[in-house]
């Protein structure tokens, strides 16, 4: 049986923005990414993200696998599936791209991609050549870390949102499972979704 990735859908059904979150994973892994604890981990920040403002559809990605598993890197090409369903789905609606760990590394990968209009990292998985990936100066880009993480470094986070005129926020004494600061955390990604789908206030 051949692996598919996987939509959970909620919120508006003619939704002014539609938020996509992607969950961290492994390196390296073929084993199904089922409803584990990097899945579950994006449930806190779905019901911020729809609670951000009226009209704002979320969709949880599941990946088919859950590893990177370079240089196939399939949760890149899942994310690319779900957004080519949300431009059939939801034509011309903004899609803002919300990733934890190895799910931030994912949005960087796409943030080039049609429709995206916004990308919020979250304690993201970076090696030092993603800093050569492109990115649109007109997307928003937040990048945010806790100055505790031991898994990720928020060093490498700061280095790219620098270089790639992007916001940068370090949380304090917050580790990489983001469960310290919690209430910051779905604050942050709450009103990143806010200023994106309503810019004007």
């Amino acid at each position: 049986m051949v692996a598919e990735p996987h939509l959970v859908t909620r919120g508006a059904a003619d939704p002014r923005a539609l938020v996509v979150l992607l969950p961290g994973g492994q390196e390296y892994s073929t084993a199904s990414a089922r409803r584990g604890v990097a899945y579950l981990r994006m449930l806190p920040f779905g019901r911020a993200a729809a609670d951000a403002g009226p009209g704002v559809a979320v969709w949880r990605l599941r990946y088919r696998y859950r590893g990177w598993n370079e240089p196939e890197r399939h949760p890149v090409a899942d994310a690319r599936w779900a957004l080519d369903r949300a431009a059939h789905t939801h034509p011309g609606v903004p899609v803002i791209l919300v990733g934890h760990s190895m799910g931030g590394r994912v949005a960087l990968r796409v943030a080039t991609a049609p429709g995206v209009a916004g990308v919020c990292a979250l304690a993201p998985w970076l090696e030092p050549p993603d800093h050569a990936l492109p990115t649109d100066p007109a997307v928003p880009l937040l990048i945010a870390h806790g100055d505790r993480d031991r898994t990720t470094d928020p060093g490498e986070s700061a280095r790219f949102a620098a270089a790639h005129g992007g916001r940068f926020i370090l949380v304090k004494g917050e580790n990489h499972t983001m469960l310290r600061r919690y209430s910051r955390w779905n604050r942050l990604v709450a009103g990143f979704v806010r200023t994106v789908a309503w810019p004007n206030g």
